[in-house]
């Protein structure tokens, strides 16, 4: 464990010899393995709810960082979902932060036009942008990346049977956006 005075690495130090720090990283109940297995799944869903792959790295890495402190005092009961509840919830914090700095600033709301100006979108990608956050995140966490209600529940901090409800409602709102199609 580094102590106050070293600095904190997520890789080993190239420089330092083989030791505690690399047996650690091999280690499945470890952070970096934590991370290591978690990173990629977390960055696609926050890309999918984001629409902007820039912010979703930088919720990403905030959500780490966030899940790292708790995990080193063992605070953490699920990860997984306390990984996507901190993530989310940081999503939904910077939206509502945003919404109102503007709100003020300039005195109407947010014009989320950008997505119909880029033709060369995906039409799936466009139908997901029409949803609620919350429907969203449901349709994500469910459908794309195979979580059951319950986990992705676990992860929105609500419970099972309103991610069922917002993930019906997200389907029926693309059925209708896509013309019908199954």
């Amino acid at each position: 464990m580094p102590t106050m005075t070293e600095p904190l690495r997520l890789a080993p130090d190239p420089a330092a010899p083989p030791g505690p720090v690399g047996a650690e990283r091999d280690d499945p109940g470890s952070f970096e393995a934590f991370f290591e297995s978690e990173k990629a799944g977390l960055y696609s869903a926050l890309c999918l709810v984001t629409r902007d792959r820039h912010e979703a790295e930088e919720l990403t890495q905030d959500a780490f960082v966030r899940v790292l402190a708790a995990w080193d005092r063992g605070a953490i009961e699920d990860p997984t979902a306390y990984l996507y509840r901190t993530a989310m919830n940081a999503f939904r914090s910077k939206r509502r932060r945003a919404g109102f700095a503007l709100r003020r600033a300039i005195g109407q709301a947010p014009d989320d036009d950008a997505y119909e100006q880029v033709e060369s979108m995906d039409a799936a990608l466009r139908a997901l942008a029409s949803l609620s956050e919350r429907q969203r995140a449901a349709v994500v966490l469910m459908d794309l990346l195979g979580y059951s209600s319950e986990e992705a529940a676990r992860m929105l901090g609500v419970r099972p049977s309103t991610v069922r409800m917002h993930a019906s409602r997200a389907h029926a709102a693309l059925r209708r956006t896509m013309g019908g199609a199954p």
